[in-house]
């Protein structure tokens, strides 16, 4: 008995990680099908799928939350006290505890980087330049101009530089703007 339940527990850490590597960390090859015929051969495609519906629901509900130990072991205690109402039974939330521990780290930081925006600001350096006379007699000294480099890239590839040139007018259009953003979201996020 202590033999079966070991195996069904495995059996469930095995389909957690399964179910980790489709939703969080976008592993095409592990599939719902690769998952009920390696974990669950016996079992019917009915009870397989309200298994994996049930604990990708779970997953998804546990990274969501970003849940601590403290808020795991009340949403598990939870869960488990509906066992009869489409909750877990003891050992289902002593595997999602022990997935939860393990991998925390690596699905936060697999969902932070999947909702980044790419390309993303490396870095931004800018100046103020004054273009004065070629020569003696030449033109007067031109108005000054921000020169701003910004520095953009996606992933692990070499940044790409991109350079503007802003004059007067162009620096009040978009600090405007700025300002326009900076309002909008001050209106969405009410300053604490």
């Amino acid at each position: 008995m202590a033999e079966e339940e070991a195996g069904e527990g495995s059996s469930l850490g095995a389909l957690l990680n399964g179910v980790a590597q489709q939703i969080f960390y976008r592993n095409g090859d592990v599939t719902e099908d690769v998952l009920k015929g390696q974990l669950y051969p016996e079992t019917t495609q009915q009870q397989f799928r309200a298994l994996y519906d049930k604990m990708k629901a779970l997953l998804m509900s546990m990274a969501t939350a970003d849940m601590d130990h403290a808020q795991l072991e009340a949403f598990l205690t939870a869960q488990t006290r509906k066992h009869g109402a489409g909750g877990i039974t003891p050992e289902q939330a002593a595997a999602l505890a022990r997935f939860w521990k393990a991998q925390r780290g690596r699905v936060r930081e697999s969902l932070l980087a999947h909702s980044r925006w790419e390309p993303t600001l490396r870095g931004l350096s800018w100046r103020v330049d004054l273009q004065t006379a070629v020569s003696r007699g030449g033109p007067p000294p031109t108005v000054p101009v921000a020169l701003l480099e910004l520095e953009l890239g996606a992933g692990d590839r070499e940044a790409d530089l991109l350079c503007v040139e802003l004059d007067d007018h162009s620096i009040q259009h978009m600090l405007k703007k700025m300002a326009d953003i900076q309002a909008a979201i001050e209106a969405v996020v009410p300053h604490a």
